[in-house]
């Protein structure tokens, strides 16, 4: 069900504070440097596609940059309304990498 972490940076390449968008598993992740805290999600932003990596972050929250959608770096959750959400990843740090961890849905089997 799960293809475990894989590395996506390396600790350091992102400034405290910023975001910076990698492909990655055929997406675009946004990986955040929150408070020395890293969080991943996804990169384009539902309302016009803009790059959520390039928004402003703060207290937990990143705005996107075109139209100031506020979604939280932890949950992909829209501030303004919840039912709307980008994919949020689960991050770990291994050494000197930064890991993220995708969900790959199971192949339906034959006779279930």
């Amino acid at each position: 069900m799960s293809a475990g972490f894989k590395t996506i940076a390396k600790v350091g390449s992102i400034p405290e504070g910023e975001g910076k968008a990698f492909a990655f598993a055929g997406k675009m992740i946004a990986v955040f440097n929150d408070g020395g805290t890293y969080r991943a999600i996804d990169d384009f932003c539902p309302h016009m596609g803009a790059s959520l990596a390039e928004g402003h972050l703060e207290d937990g929250r990143v705005a996107c940059p075109w139209h100031s959608w506020c979604f939280d770096v932890c949950t992909g959750v829209w501030c303004d309304n919840p039912k709307l959400s980008v994919p949020a990843y689960e991050v770990q740090v291994a050494g000197d990498e930064i890991q993220i961890q995708i969900k790959i849905p199971a192949e339906p089997s034959d006779g279930d």
